[in-house]
């Protein structure tokens, strides 16, 4: 009998491990989109290029969901709503997640600029990031309703031109240095692929090689690897055949 007790409690203590286990490796979402009545509430993720539903439900006066999905490393998700008969074009909205818990309260009328996200270390610090994009952007948007105003004045359009490329390449210079200053946060490979991967080889490949071990065995660590890769043998071909 001793025996069997024993068995049973090992089996129940490698149940439980097993279950631990998996439960570190799930990501659990929660939240609100306040002021959806009826329509229907996405999770998705992009996978092979192509953007696929993880799961969904649907809202018909509760606009609470909760979701759980499989998750290895952090990566980029989107949650999404579509409502009958609207003509909101803000519908989508795209987060860091990680393991854990991670909770998300936003509204209808203001889906993404009202969303509230807790929970993803990572996505902290892919906000900072955007934050100071976004002022580049908002710049570049600035500068091309600057050229349409000029007109057929060539020399305004040049300068304005300029400063375009110059606001372009800072844009570019503080990709390169926030993932450089970040190489052990998983935004590092994924901003240097989204937003820097025109970059030269020498700047990417510096960046590659500074990612701590566990950023650099991720998804996006991985795929800045081979990316860098191919670029790699791209210009040895090109040095090859001009030769």
């Amino acid at each position: 009998m001793i025996s069997v007790n024993k068995t049973l409690a090992v089996a129940a203590g490698l149940l439980l491990l097993l279950s631990c286990n998996r439960n570190e490796n799930v990501m659990h979402l929660t939240g609100q989109v306040k002021g959806l009545k009826k329509g229907k509430i996405y999770l998705q993720k992009v996978k092979d290029s192509t953007l696929v539903t993880l799961d969904s439900l649907v809202v018909d006066g509760n606009s609470n969901f909760d979701f759980t999905t499989e998750i290895e490393d952090p990566e980029i998700f989107y949650l999404s709503v579509n409502r009958h008969n609207s003509i909101n074009q803000d519908t989508s909205l795209m987060f860091f997640g990680e393991k854990g818990d991670i909770t998300i309260n936003t509204s209808w009328d203001y889906f993404s600029a009202e969303a509230r996200i807790e929970g993803s270390e990572t996505q902290k610090k892919l906000e900072e990031y955007e934050k100071m994009m976004s002022r580049f952007r908002e710049k570049n948007l600035e500068l091309v309703a600057e050229q349409l105003r000029v007109g057929n004045d060539s020399v305004k359009r040049d300068s304005l031109a300029q400063l375009a490329g110059k606001n372009m390449t800072r844009s570019y210079l503080y990709t390169l240095n926030f993932a450089l200053g970040n190489k052990d946060s998983y935004v590092a490979p994924y901003v240097a692929l989204a937003d820097a991967a025109n970059a030269r080889l020498k700047y990417l490949d510096t960046i590659n090689n500074s990612l701590t071990p566990e950023v650099a065995a991720s998804k996006y660590g991985k795929a800045l690897d081979e990316y860098v890769r191919q670029i790699r043998e791209l210009e040895k071909t090109d040095t090859t055949g001009t030769k």
